[in-house]
């Protein structure tokens, strides 16, 4: 799909399938690089962030067969530690890369997505992380060097903000590390459920997923090996075609979604007068010609996600009464 053209005041019917979620496949690439074998990543979104990020590690050296929804991958052949600010730049999750490659091989060169006007550094949690687990850090010429020569030490992480990228970061240099790490104030996002879920499936013993406490026992610097890995549906789309049924007035149906990832914008849209019949991967919204105003509060997962925040208001602007966001 290059495109989506609208003509509007009509209402909306038949089905759509779900892709698979970025925020999901963004994380689980990067985890690729913990292992020396091939792995198949499955339902792969066709967005220009996933394209780069699969650049990326054939820079670092490793092997990528990319065709459609399918990457098939083999970092084996990786000959490169240093993350180049060309790529970086054009991706804060590149980032990602931090951890799994400092945990593999000891060290490590990440171009800060800023380069050298960094200003207020969003990634300072991951490097404290890092540190408490060993690793010396320095940044000059606006790159992040990391170096832990003989391997990442397990150790108690707390998070003084709960942070999705942090949390990745950290769960990846873990599986690696020698010895146990704690993370406490880890986020729950389900796109961290499928990331811990891969690795835990590759004979890494992680305990409290889905909680904000994980507990990781490392391999001591021993690569894993990964089953084929099929990326979650992509809860933000799944909502935001819910709310154009909302809007329109329209009976549709999503294909290949997840109900639990979406609760809380469905519990919204009930409130507001919708109903829904879902039947395993299958959810239809049905509208109502008198939408109720609405209260919205963002947060973190499990709470209303800010990324459906301008979704909701849309949908409010249909609504009759005063909503609050």
């Amino acid at each position: 799909m290059d495109y989506l053209q609208i003509k509007g005041g009509a209402k909306l019917s038949g089905s759509i399938k779900i892709s698979g979620a970025k925020n999901s496949a963004l994380p689980v690439i990067a985890a690729t690089i913990l292992s020396d074998k091939p792995v198949e990543l499955t339902n792969l979104p066709n967005v220009v962030d996933i394209r780069t990020l699969l650049k990326l590690l054939t820079i670092l050296g490793g092997e990528v067969d990319h065709k459609g929804t399918v990457a098939k991958v083999n970092n084996g052949t990786m000959n490169s530690t240093k993350a180049v600010y060309e790529i970086v730049s054009q991706m804060r999750a590149s980032i990602l890369v931090l951890g799994p490659l400092l945990a593999r091989f000891g060290e490590c060169e990440v171009s800060l997505p800023g380069g050298c006007a960094i200003g207020q550094r969003p990634i300072d949690l991951h490097l404290k992380a890092l540190e408490a687990m060993g690793a010396k850090i320095e940044i000059k010429g606006g790159y992040v060097r990391a170096v832990a020569p003989n391997g990442l030490q397990g150790a108690k992480v707390i998070f003084d903000k709960i942070t999705v990228g942090g949390t990745e970061n950290i769960i990846m240099a873990a599986s690696l590390a020698h010895g146990t790490t704690t993370i406490v104030n880890a986020a729950k996002e389900p796109e961290i459920v499928q990331l811990c879920e891969m690795i835990a499936d590759a004979g890494v013993k992680i305990e409290g997923i889905g909680t904000a406490t994980l507990t990781i026992k490392g391999t001591g610097q021993k690569p894993l090996e990964f089953k084929t890995v099929e990326i979650i549906p992509d809860r933000i789309e799944a909502g935001t075609y819910l709310c154009a049924g909302a809007i329109t007035g329209s009976s549709i149906t999503i294909e290949k979604a997840n109900p639990t990832h979406i609760q809380t914008s469905i519990n919204k849209l009930e409130a507001m007068g919708c109903s829904f019949d879902i039947d395993g991967d299958k959810i239809t919204i049905h509208s109502t010609k008198r939408l109720k105003p609405v209260s919205v509060i963002t947060s973190e997962y499990p709470g209303f996600p800010t990324d459906m925040q301008a979704q909701f208001m849309a949908v409010a602007t249909m609504a009759v009464g005063d909503s609050l966001i």
